[in-house]
């Protein structure tokens, strides 16, 4: 019995998640697509919206429990892990004391921790040619004072993803790190703290369609990193040149922040 060619999303309930569902669900080489999250109604939705292609699974990707329990359904499957897109993420922009512990913790839980945990339980379903897709961000790049914790979880993504890359480059598994900059999305909504200090500006947002599209076709080419648009590209670039303290001093003057 051949296995079924599978690909993964999380946070796949709306915004960039679900425009890769949607690329995807086009893709005769992917047999089912599973999408992962917590909000049973958005996945239920998104299986009516793009047909019996996509398989919804809740699971609260903070969890490890409720992980090591997506991994013996796997077993249980039978299946070839063809892309692995690692899209959940959690943020709170804001003072690092404007928020709770268990806030800040759940960042690092969903943004850096799940992200590990699910590629190493994926890993041993893939097959040359496979691909694994973690969503970094441009805050990835940078110190970004009052999203201390949201941008140094990307800058691990970005990092881990690029050094798993030549980890598996025996394998032939190819891993991309996807950086953008400001998508219009709720994400962003949620992010925001009405608190004094919270940033409010975010510069040059784009629609999520145009990222995944350029995210995908970046993986396939085998590209370890993927940045969409001008502005991101030379934040990128700046970003290396400048000090640190400079860069910090930007986003503040952006952001209107004393």
């Amino acid at each position: 019995m051949d296995k079924k060619k599978i690909a993964i999303v999380t946070g796949a309930g709306g915004g960039l998640g679900s425009e890769f569902v949607k690329l995807l669900n086009t893709d005769s080489n992917i047999d089912e697509i599973f999408v992962l999250g917590r909000n049973e109604e958005k996945l239920k939705t998104l299986a009516v919206k793009f047909g019996s292609k996509v398989k919804p699974y809740i699971i609260d990707l903070s969890d490890r429990n409720q992980i090591k329990e997506f991994e013996k359904y796997l077993k249980e499957q039978s299946v070839d892990i063809k892309i692995l897109i690692n899209n959940a993420g959690y943020a709170k922009f804001c003072a690092y004391d404007d928020i709770s512990i268990e806030q800040s913790l759940d960042m690092i839980d969903v943004n850096v921790s799940a992200v590990v945990a699910l590629s190493l339980v994926c890993i041993p379903f893939m097959n040359k040619g496979s691909h694994i897709i973690n969503i970094a961000s441009q805050a990835g790049f940078q110190p970004v004072p009052y999203m201390n914790i949201y941008a140094s979880s990307k800058v691990f993504v970005k990092n881990y993803s690029q050094a798993l890359n030549v980890e598996l480059k025996e394998k032939g598994i190819k891993v991309t790190s996807v950086c953008p900059g400001w998508i219009k999305t709720p994400f962003l909504d949620r992010a925001k703290v009405n608190a004094p200090n919270s940033p409010r500006h975010f510069w040059f947002t784009v629609t999520p369609d145009v990222v995944a599209k350029k995210a995908l076709n970046d993986a396939y080419k085998g590209k370890d990193t993927s940045v969409y648009g001008l502005y991101v590209n030379i934040c990128r670039i700046l970003t290396k040149i400048l000090p640190e303290k400079v860069v910090m001093k930007l986003w503040l003057c952006q952001q209107r922040i004393k």
